[in-house]
């Protein structure tokens, strides 16, 4: 049995779950947004709409495993992923994901214009970054780097493509990072 899988997913106020039980996909819409995903055709998915004195809960999703499929291995894997996934765009779709990254060096800065965040990383030239649709880059500061969209894995790789155009090094920490990572320092040469 997945621990994961038995956890019912709240839906909070705001977000609608349409499930269409022929296809086997589930969209989720709310005021970010809207996702779609296709379930596994071992699983069955339920959604069921509660009426309890708390406000901010709309309604429940429960996952299962079909009964053919119970003593599948693949299966019950199946189980908590989509748990996990459905679970991450009911949050998305409602308050969004955010990575933020700071940028560590003399001389280093970005800016965001229009659908574009130029990066001054202490090459020749600009780095020109463009923005895909979905997501939202902002700079308070022009060393700080904020990423906001309401597709996690979305997020997390662009997140991703920022930082690997400067990876911090170990000697100084310069480059880009993210606001919660920890570089390893090296001990430079000695004489």
């Amino acid at each position: 049995m997945s621990r994961v899988g038995k956890v019912p997913i709240l839906v909070p106020n705001g977000v609608s779950v349409f499930l269409d039980t022929e296809n086997s996909k589930i969209s989720v819409e709310g005021k970010h947004g809207k996702m779609d995903f296709v379930i596994a055709h071992m699983l069955s998915c339920e959604y069921l709409q509660v009426s309890t004195n708390k406000e901010e809960v709309a309604g429940k999703i429960i996952f299962r495993v079909k009964d053919a499929f119970l003593t599948s291995i693949e299966a019950r894997a199946r189980w908590g992923l989509t748990r996990s996934i459905v679970s991450n765009m009911v949050l998305g779709v409602h308050s969004g994901f955010t990575k933020t990254l700071e940028i560590v060096g003399v001389g280093y800065k970005a800016s965001v214009d229009n659908n574009f965040l130029t990066l001054y990383l202490g090459h020749s030239h600009d780095i020109v970054y463009a923005v895909p649709p979905g997501i939202i880059i902002k700079c308070e500061k022009p060393t700080s780097i904020s990423v906001f969209g309401y597709d996690k894995e979305l997020v997390g790789r662009v997140a991703s493509e920022i930082r690997s155009l400067r990876k911090p090094e170990p000697y100084k920490g310069k480059g880009i990072r993210y606001s919660d990572e920890v570089v390893i320092r090296k001990e430079g040469k000695k004489k």
